[in-house]
Formats: C-alpha cells, sequence, structure tokens
C-alpha cells in the first residue's frame, strides 16, 4: 500500500514556473523582445477584481508588460468590441483576454469570438477550441493546462489510467478531458466525462485513478466515491459560512479533503492547488503568443 493524503501544492509548482518565465522574459528582453498582455475587466465585480489583481502582479513580477483597461458596468457591447479590436490591432500587446463574467447585457460569446485568436491567452476562442479538439492544441484553457503541468511536474502519468472529470464547462471539464484523451505525453487516459444528468456518479468516481473535480459543488466529493490511491484534483472554490473564521466563511474544494485524503495518494488542498496554476500559466501562454508573433513577422 501507498503513501496516502500527500499533497500536490500548486503554491510550489507555479512559484517555480514564474520563475521560469522571469528568465525567459529577462532572455527576450536583452534581444529587444518585450511579451505583454491586455486584460479588460467590466464593472465592479469583487471576484474578478481580485483575479485581475492576481494577473497584474504576477505580470509584474515576472516582467511581462501589462495593461489593464477598467471599463465601467455601463459599457455597452459595440464599445467593448472596439475595445478588443484595438488591442487586437496594437503590436505591444501579444495576449489578450477579457475577465468573466462581464455585467448583464453584454454578450460574452460574442466578445470571446471578437478576440484575435493568435492573441487569446485564456483558450476560449472557438478556432482554439477546435485545435485541442483536433489534437494540436496552441492556446489552451489555462486551468486544465495547469493541471497537466501539476501531473507532469509530480511524476503522475495518465498514460493507461482511468480518469474521470466531474463537470462539462468549457473552462475546464471539456478541455481537461481532451488533454487526459490525447494521444500525447500528459495524456493516452480513458476518460469518463460526469455532469449533472449522469446517473450514479459515485459508481464511477470510485473506478477513476485520476479524478477531477470541477462540479462547483462544496465538499460533493467523499471518501466513499474514491477509489484506494487515487490522484485528486479539485478545481472548485466554494464559499461556506465559518463562524470562527476571521471573515465568517472559509474556502471549500468540490472535495471533502480531510476524509479523501486518507485514501487518495495525491490530493490537491484549497486553496492553494489548481488555483496558483491557472495563472502561472496565462504566463506562460502569453509567452507562447509572443514567440508565434515574433516568428511570423
Amino acid at each position: 500500500m501507498s503513501e496516502r493524503g500527500r499533497k500536490i501544492s500548486g503554491e510550489k509548482i507555479s512559484a517555480d514556473i514564474r520563475e521560469e518565465v522571469k528568465t525567459e522574459v529577462e532572455r527576450r528582453a536583452n534581444n529587444g523582445r518585450l511579451p505583454g498582455i491586455a486584460i479588460i475587466i467590466v464593472g465592479e465585480d469583487p471576484a474578478s477584481k481580485v483575479y485581475v489583481g492576481m494577473k497584474e502582479k504576477a505580470c509584474l513580477e515576472t516582467g511581462i508588460r501589462s495593461l489593464v483597461i477598467r471599463m465601467p458596468a455601463e459599457t455597452d457591447q459595440q464599445t467593448l468590441l472596439a475595445k478588443v479590436n484595438e488591442i487586437n490591432e496594437s503590436p505591444d500587446y501579444h495576449g489578450l483576454l477579457v475577465q468573466s463574467p462581464l455585467p448583464d447585457g453584454l454578450d460574452e460569446n460574442e466578445v470571446i469570438h471578437a478576440i484575435d485568436p493568435a492573441k487569446d491567452v485564456d483558450g476560449f476562442h472557438p478556432f482554439n477550441m477546435g485545435m485541442l479538439a483536433g489534437g494540436a492544441p496552441r492556446f489552451v484553457p489555462c486551468t486544465p493546462l495547469g493541471i497537466i503541468e501539476l501531473l507532469k511536474r509530480y511524476e503522475i502519468d495518465p498514460s493507461g489510467k482511468r480518469a474521470v472529470v466531474l463537470g462539462r464547462s468549457h473552462l475546464v471539464g471539456m478541455p481537461m478531458a481532451l488533454l487526459l484523451a490525447r494521444k500525447a505525453p500528459g495524456g493516452n487516459a480513458t476518460v469518463t466525462i460526469c455532469h449533472s444528468r449522469t446517473k450514479d456518479i459515485p459508481s464511477i468516481t470510485s473506478q477513476a485513478d485520476i479524478l477531477i473535480a470541477a462540479i462547483g459543488q462544496a465538499k460533493f466529493v467523499t471518501a466513499d466515491m474514491i477509489k484506494d490511491d487515487a490522484v485528486i484534483i479539485d478545481v472548485g472554490i466554494n464559499r461556506i459560512d465559518d463562524p470562527t473564521a476571521k471573515r465568517g466563511y472559509r474556502l471549500v474544494g468540490d472535495v471533502d479533503f480531510e476524509y479523501a485524503r486518507e485514501k487518495a495518494s495525491y490530493i490537491t488542498p484549497v486553496p492553494g492547488g489548481v488555483g496558483p496554476m491557472t495563472v502561472a500559466l496565462l504566463l506562460k501562454n502569453t509567452l507562447l503568443a509572443e514567440e508565434l508573433q515574433y516568428s511570423t513577422r
């Protein structure tokens, strides 16, 4: 029986990646190149402001040029699209993302479609989604890409394993399944996707060698749903009331961590697991965008 409950530290791995990015930015800067990213945020959503702040800080730490464009919640669709097009045309910014969610009345899909696929460092444009589905990924959504990086750096090989993904969103679930199934390093798993209409989910998750929980329900995955020595990756970030906490609440994942770790071989904590990897892989996608645009000049 192997040792159980070993934590996969996204904080440590993301710090390593940021150092690698910083070194690469310095190398390019010595050759007169400076990777840049523009981030558009519309409105005053508190969580979005926190996420954008984290991305801005990461860029500052690694030397990537960043521009945060803050637009009022009253911004109309055409004004937002015009700003997207302005960044599309700018040679100074190789990556562009529009922070979600957008305020009511704005069409997020139309905005995503308007982003130049060559600058789509979030990996949400249909062109980049199609490349991933076709087995030749270019820009991949940062959270699933970060999970693959975690598995790689902890020497967890999905090849030949049974992987179960809880959730089918275009942000995490679907691209995660495609990455795990593709014929390439970090893939070659047999993948099952579970969602809200799946019957008897525990009978499926209990067969998973690798379980990715991205369903958005606090402590949904309990110990009895987990196979002995499974690898558990918890993408969920859920707020639950806790009178003993300073803010009156605490953050938990989609997995009941304390009980699940008694059966899992490896498990990501919340916070400190997958979360930091999302920003780290955004930086790497920005480097990729700059490299692709530089090579096609």
